[in-house]
């Protein structure tokens, strides 16, 4: 009513003096801070239209046009500010970039990005900017133009995003109900809504889940156990009908979990236990097995507005104690909507790493399978699944050929939508060229085989008078490409096909075989050969420590008269006795497998040491004061292939 009021005086009075321009931003300082952009927005433009000019004034407006994705109006406040406030927050450097982004003015925003880079060079915005200086060539380059979108027929002329499939229905989130506004954007509150696709390819008219999940504020952003009894979803800090405020008065988002009775009813709707009043939590995706839940959250230890976490589920259903998932991936900005696929692959949305603009949609293949959070590859989805404007909401089937994501781009039917697509199987054609390290010369019948990450041949294939030999294979799959030709040392090389547009090319250079190896030689040191790691408490061969075993397999078969003898060693946690027995079946293992595989018995022996030959001399003790540390049990823990006889 107040907002009303205002606009109403604005228009008789003509706000003819700058004196009751002030006290006018001063009456809807309470509208901007409680989130009403909408409101805020039309009486500041009126203000400024009027002749009146501020960094306060710009700011504002710019911000209020800027939240709610409304770019071109954000750009021009914006662009207003820059000019007249030079001792701006660099944070506006950056706002003011991401909306040129939305309007495709990429060498403006770069050029403002620059200054925001020069003002914060420790952001870690900064450092991505700096370190990807051609981002929009490799976005042009992961760019799929195969994929098919399409916006779904069921998106409302409001806000439709979020889905997720369940029992064959899409669930997803939708403000096309009747209910009351929401101050933020004026539309209506969101609620959880499911349609099925029928037989003649047609969507159901959506349905509205139950009270029990959607009440008078928002809900959205469901997520699904494997076996479809527990849901964990999005809504307002409301719970046993009331509305939960933080310090400065604002509602926020929480997490909840719903469970399903006997009667496949939802009926116990309770909040997790991280909840706080003071800070949001929301946008949940369980892994494949249903021992992870990741989710974005603004708690503390946050790095920006919103950060990426992770919580082990446990076997009774219990939550764990959530883990940020690090500054490689969480940036100053925003980063949300995370989404764990059948792979392990982490899908999320930034407006903080290097994109087109707005969100963009970032992946981070074989996720779960890192151990260093550290070293990650984040890769832009490229186009079309991103846009210049908000791309976000990723959800891929099982077989992560066909999936869903939300976008606010043109063309749409209002605000946010949701749209399908399909991908096509992806294959590359990788042509390897090899060459002599120190002539140069093309080698010709070098026999060139590539196997996949469980050590299974996939391809092999001998380079022809060119040196040159084709492969063709599946995208973002890990393989080991082996080159052996004689008289040379055998060379190996881990390789993943990028799924681009290029056909990819490698020129490996092989060296002549100098190296003499000898009796008491430890082919693990020779051979550079990983850890050969082992399930704790077992002794079975895992196929990434099969891989490894393929190099001294390699040289068994180049010289049939060499004998080896495997030597395993653990570290020191466990007693002596147990470390004893791990080992020695630890040895063995690895020697049948060798035998399995070709190798005579009488060329193998095996023995396990336990920890009685420790490279790094520390302890487990309790009372310890040498105490191991992981990196020094890892040393610890290794295998050892002794050359005995020739």
């Amino acid at each position: 009513m107040k907002s009303n009021t205002i606009i109403l005086f604005i228009f008789i009075f003509g706000l003819t003096n700058v004196f009751s321009q002030k006290q006018l931003l001063k009456r809807i300082d309470n509208d901007y801070d409680n989130y009403s952009y909408v409101k805020t927005s039309d009486i500041l433009r009126k203000v400024a239209e009027k002749g009146y000019e501020s960094s306060e004034l710009y700011q504002k407006l710019g911000n209020s046009y800027y939240f709610n994705n409304e770019y071109e109006q954000a750009a021009k406040w914006y662009g207003k500010l820059m000019v007249i406030d030079k001792t701006i927050d660099p944070e506006y450097y950056f706002r003011y970039s991401q909306t040129l982004k939305a309007l495709k003015e990429y060498d403006k925003a770069d050029t403002w990005m620059q200054k925001f880079t020069n003002s914060k060079p420790m952001d870690s915005r900064s450092v991505a900017f700096k370190s990807k200086p051609y981002y929009l060539e490799e976005i042009d380059e992961r760019s799929n133009y195969k994929i098919k979108i399409r916006n779904l027929d069921f998106n409302s002329t409001v806000s439709d995003f979020g889905t997720v499939i369940h029992n064959d229905k899409i669930v997803y989130a939708s403000a096309r109900g009747k209910g009351k506004l929401y101050n933020w954007n004026e539309q209506p509150y969101l609620d959880l809504y499911s349609v099925f696709l029928d037989e003649q390819g047609n969507y159901t008219v959506p349905k509205k889940l139950g009270k029990e999940i959607n009440t008078q504020y928002h809900e959205s952003s469901a997520s699904y156990t494997p076996d479809g009894n527990i849901m964990y979803f999005t809504r307002n800090n409301y719970y046993k009908n009331r509305l939960r405020i933080d310090d400065k008065d604002v509602n926020r988002l929480q997490m909840f979990i719903a469970y399903r009775d006997s009667e496949e009813n939802w009926e116990k709707v309770v909040p997790v236990h991280f909840n706080s009043d003071q800070y949001s939590v929301s946008h949940p995706s369980v892994n494949a097995d249903g021992t992870k839940l990741y989710f974005a959250s603004d708690m503390p230890g946050t790095h920006g507005k919103s950060d990426i976490y992770v919580v082990d589920i446990n076997k009774d259903g219990t939550l764990g104690v959530p883990i940020n998932l690090g500054e490689v991936i969480n940036t100053e900005s925003k980063e949300t909507f995370p989404f764990i696929n059948t792979k392990g692959d982490l899908y999320f949305s930034s407006n903080g790493h290097p994109g087109l603009g707005g969100l963009d949609i970032f992946v981070i293949k074989n996720f779960e399978s890192k151990v260093d959070f550290g070293s990650l590859a984040i890769t832009n989805r490229g186009r079309p699944i991103n846009s210049s404007m908000d791309d976000f909401a990723y959800y891929e089937n099982i077989n992560a050929e066909e999936g869903y994501f939300s976008s606010n781009r043109e063309g749409g039917n209002g605000g946010d939508d949701i749209y399908s697509f399909k991908t096509p199987k992806c294959e590359q054609l990788l042509n390897v060229n090899l060459r002599d390290e120190q002539t140069n010369k093309l080698l010709t019948g070098a026999t060139v085989t590539i196997f996949d990450k469980k050590g299974n041949r996939i391809s092999e294939k001998i380079t022809n008078q060119d040196g040159i030999v084709l492969f063709e294979l599946e995208c973002d799959i890990e393989y080991l490409i082996r080159i052996y030709k004689g008289n040379y040392i055998t060379t190996e090389k881990r390789i993943t096909i990028p799924d681009t547009s290029k056909e990819q090319e490698m020129e490996l250079f092989l060296e002549k075989d100098k190296q003499k190896i000898g009796i008491g030689y430890d082919l693990a040191k020779v051979l550079d050969i990983s850890v050969i790691y082992f399930d704790f408490n077992k002794f079975n061969i895992r196929y990434d420590a099969e891989v490894e075993l393929q190099k001294v397999l390699v040289v068994l078969n180049d010289y049939p008269n060499m004998k080896i003898d495997i030597r395993s060693h653990t570290d020191c946690r466990g007693t002596d006795r147990y470390n004893e027995v791990l080992s020695t079946n630890r040895a063995r293992s690895t020697m049948q497998y060798l035998i399995d595989k070709g190798i005579t018995p009488d060329r193998l022996s095996a023995k396990g040491y336990g920890e009685r030959e420790l490279i790094k001399k520390c302890d487990c003790g309790d009372n310890s004061i040498n105490y191991c540390s992981e990196k020094d049990h890892q040393l610890n823990r290794r295998s050892e292939f002794i050359i005995i006889s020739k």
